[in-house]
């Protein structure tokens, strides 16, 4: 990003970022956080609504066992405190879509604190410490467009008032738009496995704003920050604190002072734009929730969710390098969902063959889920036919390249991978006679090439094999044509 302060990367040579941010995840729980309305994304507007979630007189909230359960989880799974007691308490704001006038959330005491996410860094893996874990209910939704009367006015659906969420927040310990990627991910992964939340930015259930500061280079003291919201993909979140730290660095440099605001950030023109100023705590006159007494977890509760939990990203990822001698970018792409480190755990262990395993999956397997827009709970070539193709490569049955062929059969037609190889009679030629005399014909209608070849155009050499392959269908074992071939060529022969 180009601005008249330098490119982005003369401007984080004079100045550092200070990053955090808040993501608020939606739990995956059945019914809401006070009542028993659905938790669930795309209903008719305005279906799943009670007395609770619209906060009408009288209606008084139950906490949800469930989703404190879920809370519990992703606190355990990075690596936070759950504490004993923890306080609900009323958060005062006016907007239309607050039916009640305040949210109910946590404050000054929250469900769990001080915890961490691994992400990779340029020296290593790094902790990104986070402040607070807590638990609170959503909003309802604005609708603006979509209906007849848009253009008029504004729409209300309640459906998500009170649906349960967690916000993590994190301390200021990221330093680049780059490092707020990775965490981002690095965080959804660990929701992911945990069985938490869903993920999905494109509904709602994962939301991040972004607080950015700036600082020189060697300065201690923080810069005043700006709240971004607005944010819903990692990569609107990358693009909004890389414009919004260049903006801070250009009031800085010009003499003007930094704002302290929150900020919408505008995807389409790639900009921020102030929203209003940034409020304080005090400004939601927080006071405890008086229709709900304090939340207590005692420790047989918190050890039996710490023993529910699967193992994580990060240790896995360790445990793939370590066990199965990949290198450490395989080993992050397939532990990126669990999902796929199933999966490809599950070939592993079949074929007996690790890193062709990991090659499979990650190459054609991810590639064709990405075309398909699928997930590998629908991934028509199940790890045991997987595993099966691996070691007809290993075991010289077929060649790489017409286990290329099989494979899009095994995709078409969901097919064991023996079977489509002996309909068509792909099995592999080893036969040095059947070699000998394909090497024999192709060198014999070849004569200008091998004159060529043996005053030292060497680099032909390819192309002798590719004729022989092609003479063969393809069908040829690759190490004994070229072993064939140097005979041939390099003998005289």
């Amino acid at each position: 990003m180009a601005t008249a302060t330098g490119s982005f990367a003369d401007i984080l040579a004079r100045y550092e970022p200070v990053i955090g941010l808040e993501v608020h995840a939606q739990l995956l729980t059945r019914t809401k956080l006070f009542c028993s309305c659905a938790n669930r994304f795309g209903d008719v507007p305005n279906t799943n609504v009670c007395p609770v979630c619209l906060g009408l007189p009288g209606a008084l909230p139950v906490p949800s066992r469930e989703a404190v359960t879920l809370a519990m989880r992703a606190a355990l799974a990075t690596h936070c405190t759950v504490h004993e007691t923890s306080i609900w308490a009323r958060k005062n704001y006016f907007y239309p879509d607050l039916p009640k006038g305040y949210q109910i959330s946590q404050f000054e005491k929250p469900l769990a604190t001080e915890g961490w996410i691994e992400i990779a860094g340029g020296d290593g893996a790094r902790r990104v410490r986070i402040q607070r874990i807590h638990l609170e209910e959503d909003a309802g939704k604005l609708l603006h467009e979509g209906f007849p009367w848009s253009e008029e006015k504004s729409g209300v659906d309640f459906n998500r008032s009170g649906v349960p969420l967690i916000e993590i927040v994190t301390h200021p310990d990221l330093r680049s738009p780059e490092e707020a990627h990775e965490y981002l991910a690095a965080l959804r992964a660990v929701l992911l496995y945990a069985a938490v939340s869903d993920g999905n930015m494109e509904e709602g259930s994962l939301r991040c704003d972004a607080n950015v500061s700036v600082r020189r280079r060697g300065a201690t003291e923080l810069g005043t920050r700006a709240e971004i919201k607005n944010l819903n993909s990692f990569r609107h979140v990358a693009r909004a604190i890389e414009y919004e730290v260049a903006r801070q660095v250009a009031l800085v440099e010009s003499g003007r002072s930094v704002v302290q605001e929150t900020r919408l950030w505008n995807a389409g023109r790639g900009e921020t734009a102030s929203m209003r100023s940034k409020e304080e705590a005090h400004d939601y006159r927080y006071f405890p929730e008086p229709d709900l007494p304090p939340l207590g977890i005692d420790r047989e509760w918190r050890e039996e969710v710490a023993r529910s939990l699967p193992e994580l990203p990060a240790p896995r990822r360790r445990r793939f390098v370590a066990e199965y001698g990949l290198p450490d970018y395989d080993a992050g792409v397939l532990t990126q969902l669990r999902e796929v480190a199933d999966y490809f755990e599950a070939v592993a262990g079949e074929s007996g063959h690790p890193k062709a395993a990991s090659n499979w999956v990650m190459n054609e397997v991810l590639r064709k889920l990405k075309e398909a827009g699928a997930d590998v709970a629908t991934c028509p070539v199940g790890p045991a036919h997987l595993a099966r193709l691996v070691r007809m490569i290993e075991d010289g049955t077929i060649s790489g390249k017409i286990a290329k062929d099989v494979f899009e059969k095994m995709w078409a037609s969901g097919e064991e991978p023996g079977t489509i190889v002996d309909r068509e009679g792909l099995v592999q030629v080893s036969d040095e006679g059947a070699i000998r005399s394909a090497i024999a014909e192709v060198l014999a209608t070849s004569p200008a090439q091998v004159a060529a070849y043996r005053g030292g155009k060497t680099a032909a050499r390819g192309w002798f094999v590719g004729q022989v392959m092609k003479k063969t269908a393809g069908k040829a074992n690759p190490r004994v044509v070229n072993e064939l071939l140097s005979q041939a060529l390099d003998g005289g022969g």
